[in-house]
């Protein structure tokens, strides 16, 4: 990807709200942005959700965002198109990293 970033992201489906909540070890013993979804885990819903929860932290349109793997797994890598530098900035003021 020329312009963007992927990010890996730990999801917990039918959660009691959606959010992005800091930083985790995936089970590779990679970190991972932990992501929770109030949707469930059938159809590609979670999915959907994920995508529609990093578009609006990030603030790009849904459009710019692609699931590269994981479509049924909790890991999942998530490409996201825009502006390198500032996706980096967003991403770390939801994980939690001064800016």
């Amino acid at each position: 990807m020329r312009n963007g970033v992927r990010v890996t992201v730990r999801l917990t489906p039918k959660a009691s709200a959606d959010r992005l909540s800091g930083v985790v070890v995936d089970d590779a013993g990679r970190p991972a942005l932990k992501a929770a979804v109030t949707a469930p885990p059938e159809d590609g819903k979670a999915n959907a959700a994920l995508l529609k929860l990093l578009a609006k932290a990030c603030g790009v349109p849904r459009s710019a965002l692609a699931l590269v793997s994981g479509q049924t797994h909790r890991t999942k890598l998530v490409e996201i198109g825009g502006d390198p530098a500032e996706l980096q900035r967003r991403l770390g003021a939801v994980r939690g990293e001064k800016t």
